[in-house]
């Protein structure tokens, strides 16, 4: 029964683990067919736990780099509104022209700002 477990078996389903404590000669007799051999094992590749840690650090950086494009579009859509009250205080006649205006610079700042955070979050959570 030792030289039993230096042998790896394919499978340790509850088959395998009942046959090798009921009857050991069957299980001795059937035991090269169950041998997985040296050249067919699959290695999977493996990353060290540095690695890891720093794979998980670059993407906490990259995903606060791309965060600091969120405030430049507070910022943006500050000025945009800003300028807005500016302009309507010189010229009140082109009231709509000028909100039309505001509203596109307000959707393509805000725009601007929501690609930044998507980046962040896909740094996060899909690489």
């Amino acid at each position: 029964m030792a030289s039993l477990a230096r042998f790896s078996l394919t499978s340790s389903s509850a088959l395998c683990r009942l046959l090798i404590s009921r009857n050991a000669g069957l299980v001795q007799q059937h035991l090269p067919s169950m041998i997985i051999p040296a050249a067919t094992q699959q290695r999977s590749i493996a990353t060290t736990p540095i690695r890891r840690d720093i794979d998980s650090a670059a993407k906490y950086i990259g995903a606060g780099a791309a965060t600091v494009g969120v405030a430049g579009a507070g910022a943006g859509i500050g000025t945009v509104f800003g300028s807005l009250v500016v302009a309507y205080a010189r010229n009140p006649s082109l009231k709509q022209q000028l909100f039309s205006y505001a509203i596109l610079g307000f959707a393509l700042s805000e725009a601007m700002g929501l690609f930044c955070l998507m980046m962040a979050f896909m740094l996060l959570f899909a690489f």
